[in-house]
């Protein structure tokens, strides 16, 4: 069976793909079978499934007296990936991510992993610590994704933290990494920002999903800029609906990212969050029509609180 990688390298139309978040502690799966369920007809060649870092927490335990403890609010992936692949048999494509953990917590989920059969990752750095003005790393972890790119190349020859060579894997880990077409908000400029993202892929990996964007000449600027810099892996482009008011205030400031005039000012005629809603999918289909014409080898939708919308997207481009 090809890896994710393999396929999107490989001559194929346009494929769809989505990403679906873990339910909350305590919750159920049965929520993220009701999303996937809904898009499952449009055969999305595999499925990716956001992680979230531990929280440090400081509890009181006496007058005074605080205990500082590690708190995850959601599941990892490595049980929900599992759950996926047996319902479904799609592909399915966990995010390893460094943000809140150690080398040998990371070691220990690619052993579960590749326990399971399931070798497909997208290998990010993650988001800082709530309260953190920058990115602080766990005692033992990573500081930038190319580190975690090379621990698990490193992980596919047999070479472990133990510092015992075994037997390197007969089906090791293929992973994509993360690029962002308006540049990573920590970057000082885009060219720099390129450079380390051909550092992720000297560093093994296949293939490249964008931030989301609003623009499709990011994209195509993005695609432009990286080809230049001697990038040749598949790059697929990330989208997702508008679907709410707070959107044009809160994902610019939370993403990075610019909203196009036109949508802008057609955002600001909406009172509701359902004309939002419509407008995101509008936008949306005009924007996958544009990316599939120009034949992207996937678009990669996020599916947060956004089902419903892709959904509509995608009966309209599929």
């Amino acid at each position: 069976m090809k890896s994710v990688a393999e396929f999107l390298s490989s001559s194929h139309p346009t494929a769809f793909s989505f990403e679906v978040l873990p339910p909350l502690r305590g919750k159920g799966i049965e929520q993220v079978y009701k999303a996937i369920d809904r898009l499952v007809e449009f055969s999305p060649a595999y499925i990716n499934i956001t992680t979230h870092r531990t929280e440090v927490v400081y509890r009181e335990i006496s007058q005074g007296v605080f205990q500082r403890t590690n708190e995850r609010t959601r599941p990892g992936t490595v049980a929900i990936a599992a759950a996926l692949k047996g319902r479904y048999g799609i592909p399915t494509v966990p995010h390893v991510i460094c943000s809140g953990f150690s080398r040998a917590e990371l070691e220990n989920e690619l052993i579960d992993l590749s326990y399971l059969g399931i070798t497909d990752l997208l290998v990010l750095r993650g988001d800082r610590a709530k309260g953190e003005n920058r990115f602080i790393p766990m005692a033992d972890g990573h500081t930038h994704a190319v580190e975690l790119c090379r621990q698990v190349e490193d992980f596919n020859r047999g070479l472990m933290l133990d510092d015992k060579e075994y037997e390197p894997l007969a089906d090791g880990f293929t992973f994509g990494v993360a690029g962002y077409p308006e540049k990573h908000e920590e970057a000082m400029n885009i060219e720099t920002d390129i450079e380390y993202l051909k550092a992720k892929i000297d560093a093994g990996a296949k293939y490249i999903v964008t931030q989301m964007f609003f623009d499709n000449r990011h994209y195509f600027s993005f695609v432009e800029r990286c080809r230049k810099a001697g990038i040749r892996v598949p790059i697929i482009p990330g989208l997702k609906p508008l679907t709410s008011l707070t959107q044009q205030a809160l994902l610019p400031k939370t993403f990075h990212i610019d909203l196009p005039v036109e949508l802008s000012e057609e955002l600001r005629r909406c009172d509701s969050n359902d004309k939002v809603k419509a407008l995101g999918v509008e936008w949306g289909i005009m924007q996958a029509k544009e990316l599939k014409a120009a034949g992207v080898p996937s678009i990669h939708f996020y599916s947060m609180n956004a089902t419903a919308s892709i959904e509509q997207i995608a009966k309209a481009v599929y």
